[in-house]
């Protein structure tokens, strides 16, 4: 399984709020050219995310997503074939090419930097092949590389296992898989742009499994969320219970969900998923300015004992701080909301360790 997590550990889902400092840095306009001066300058963003984490009191930290220019990027960080191009405002990758992974590891590397730096849990997310092929994948652009969508996932399957198992061996204590374009099957509206979302449903879950079967030593996890647009809000709304089958069959030990939102549905849903599984309890809001003080986070997670026994609930919030490259949430609002949890965490230690 790998090592052993506190009881309501508290940790992050996995992107941090960037400053303009972090953003020029990854902006292929404004990057430094002089690579020395590049590392010299992400490491000391990198190593100020993790100290922020700590200092907060997380059991779980992570990176930030910092060295990504999204937190779905990194698959254009270790493989040719994707053409970097300018949407609205944000850098957007598209597969044009036949991918080929030549630079494997670059998971691998966020992990080992991490592990070298704190003594704490840290967690290293991956994109799932489906939420790359909704994402990367243009029937104008891409179809000459790979005639439909389907193809391309499947082809991101071997290299996303091949990263994972680095991921592992760099020292990672999770990896966490996100997917919040499974989640949003959730919403009656999406599901009724497809002709068959069931068959996008198992598609999406049995390549994950693929990826994940008979792979140890760590903790697997899934994220699933409505999508963050930030200030915005979400997109999906509903609770989990269309996609509860597809959950049960994902081989995961963590489900990291969403519930401080008003449409992500009833808790009750947590008692139908699989035993050996822990649930990562969205239980802090990220998106929006109300700092939640400790005690409302507390209760929150009370409200889920009725379902769920305490080794089996970790704290975090709904999801990443930072979805976008360009995500406008204060890091020290991010701060605060991350300290209050970690004491939330160890209050809820003191009363039922």
């Amino acid at each position: 399984m790998g090592a052993i997590i506190p009881l309501f550990a508290s940790g992050v889902v996995g992107s941090m709020p960037r400053s303009q400092f972090v953003r020029d840095l990854l902006d292929p306009e404004k990057t430094p050219s002089d690579k020395l001066l590049f590392e010299k300058c992400m490491n000391g963003a990198v190593d100020y995310i993790l100290a922020l984490q700590e200092m907060a009191g997380l059991d779980i930290v992570s990176d930030g997503e910092y060295r990504r220019r999204s937190y779905i990027g990194i698959i254009a960080d270790v493989c040719d074939g994707f053409l970097l191009e300018r949407k609205d405002g944000a850098w957007w990758h598209t597969v044009i090419a036949p991918m080929k992974h030549m630079r494997p590891g670059g998971a691998a590397k966020e992990a080992a930097y991490q592990r070298a730096r704190t003594k704490r849990l840290i967690k290293v997310a991956l994109p799932s092949p489906y939420l790359l092929g909704q994402r990367m994948w243009s029937e104008e652009k891409s179809r000459n590389a790979y005639s439909t969508r389907e193809a391309f996932m499947e082809a991101l399957v071997p290299i996303l296992r091949a990263e994972f198992i680095a991921v592992r061996d760099a020292g990672a204590d999770i990896v966490q898989f996100d997917d919040p374009h499974l989640c949003l099957f959730v919403d009656e509206k999406v599901r009724g742009q497809f002709a068959d979302p069931q068959r996008e449903i198992d598609l999406c879950v049995d390549m994950l499994n693929a990826i994940l079967d008979g792979v140890n030593g760590v903790h697997t996890a899934i994220h699933l969320c409505r999508r963050n647009k930030a200030r915005k809000g979400w997109v999906g709304e509903g609770g989990y219970d269309p996609i509860l089958g597809a959950l049960k069959r994902l081989n995961v030990d963590q489900y990291v969900m969403e519930f401080t939102i008003p449409v992500a549905g009833d808790l009750s849903v947590l008692k139908e998923l699989p035993e050996k599984a822990s649930i990562g309890l969205g239980c802090v809001d990220c998106r929006g300015e109300t700092i939640d003080s400790v005690e409302t986070i507390v209760a929150r997670v009370e409200k889920a004992l009725q379902y769920l026994p305490p080794q089996r609930i970790l704290l975090n919030p709904d999801c990443g701080f930072a979805p976008g490259s360009a995500a406008e949430i204060p890091i020290d609002e991010a701060y605060a909301k991350l300290c209050n949890e970690a004491e939330a965490g160890r209050q809820l230690r003191e009363r039922y360790g």
